[in-house]
Order: C-alpha cells, then structure tokens, then sequence
C-alpha cells in the first residue's frame, strides 16, 4: 500500500457547452503526504475548484482516477463515497455553508449524529470553544459575523478529525483582517490535528505558508 494518503492520476475533466467539448482539466497527476499542506493556486476559471470537487468525491472526472487510503472513490458509488467523505474529508467553503436553521452547536454536532457519535454534543462544544466561540453556542448564522461563521465551519470540519481537509478560498468572504486570523486559526488546528490540507486560493500570502504549491494554468499543472 502506498504511504502517501491521496494519489491523482491522470485526472482530465471535459464538459460539453454551446460551442462543443470544453476540457476544464487535462491529465493531472500528483500525491499528497499525510499531514502534508498544499496550495493549488491560479487564475480565475483555471479549473481549481473543479479539482477540488473531483479530490473530495463530489465531481466526477472524464478520466484518471483519485484514491484515498488506496481506495479509489470512482469504483465506489455515490451512497458508498458519501460514507468515505463523511468518515475521512472535512470541508471549508468561501461560502460557510451552514445550515440557516440549526444554531452553532447544532451545525458542528450535525456530521458527527450522521455518524451516530454518542459524544456529539459534547465534542461540538469543545471545538467550538477551541475556535474561539464558546459563547456562541445557541446563535444562528443569520446573528454571526461572517468571521464568527467561518469558525463555526472550521469547528465543523475539525470535529470530525479529518484525514484530508478541503478548503476553498475560505477568506474569500472575509474582510483582510479577518481573513488572517481564521487562516491563522485554520493552519494552527490542522497541525494539532495532523490533517491533510489542500488549500484552493488567490491569494499569494496564504499559499506561501503550504509546504507546497500545485499551480493550474488552463486546466495543466504546470
């Protein structure tokens, strides 16, 4: 078995528009080490996010393959990778993605009750604590700055104990001040936790502090 956690191979993405075939990645290979920090860094529609969509399951390539821990997610359905991302992949979006209706608590306790965690309650309370937000249990988004609700998804991906964290521009939203600390917060929680980080930003200050940087240029790493 390989010791490298996350291996691409030869990922290429093709997608049919007005104008024909449009190919969005083109033969993309590399590995991730456990506890490794990548950035995947390039312009605006170089296919960066597509990429991270194909690393956590939740796009399909053309071709080439992803295996996480030797797995390969395409040879696994869509129920089978669910229950892979839930147990092994934790998520930050630009976007927070929390549920409008549940509060903070409830947003971090949600991926651990889909796995049945019989401690969910008492674990979201911990991490929400370790991001700063103990005070914030019983808030709802809609009253959290968009800081206080970027903590809240980081409580959310860290609780889970991730093997491989996904973040897309998660400062996007954010202020420049702001942005720094929760990238503070995120790299100093993912080096407690022995993630895997693969980082997807514009922003060069924050891809320099990856051990490694993967650039995209019109779909090719180059």
């Amino acid at each position: 078995m390989s010791a490298n956690l996350v291996e691409v191979e030869g990922i290429s993405k093709q997608v049919q528009d007005a104008s024909g075939e449009l190919t969005i990645l083109h033969d993309i290979s590399f590995s991730l080490g456990a506890s490794e920090s990548v950035a995947i860094v390039g312009a605006s529609g170089s296919g960066k996010s597509t990429l991270l969509a194909i690393l956590a399951g939740l796009d399909t390539p053309s071709s080439g393959k992803v295996r996480l821990r030797g797995q390969d997610l395409f040879a696994l359905d869509e129920d089978q990778r669910a229950a892979l991302r839930g147990a092994e992949i934790g998520f930050v979006f630009q976007s927070f993605q929390l549920l409008p209706n549940l509060n903070a608590l409830e947003n971090v306790m949600l991926p651990l009750e889909l796995r049945g965690e019989r401690e969910a309650k008492t674990l979201a309370t911990q991490m929400l604590g370790r991001v700063g937000l103990a005070q914030r249990l019983f808030h709802y988004p809609r009253v959290l700055s968009g800081g206080e609700q970027q903590r809240v998804a980081l409580a959310r991906a860290f609780v889970q104990r991730p093997a491989l964290l996904l973040a897309d521009e998660p400062t996007g939203s954010l202020d420049f001040a702001t942005g720094a600390q929760v990238m503070a917060l995120m790299f100093e929680m993912n080096q407690e936790a022995g993630t895997t980080l693969v980082l997807v930003t514009h922003d060069q200050a924050i891809a320099e502090r990856c051990q490694r940087q993967l650039r995209i240029e019109a779909g090719r790493l180059v």
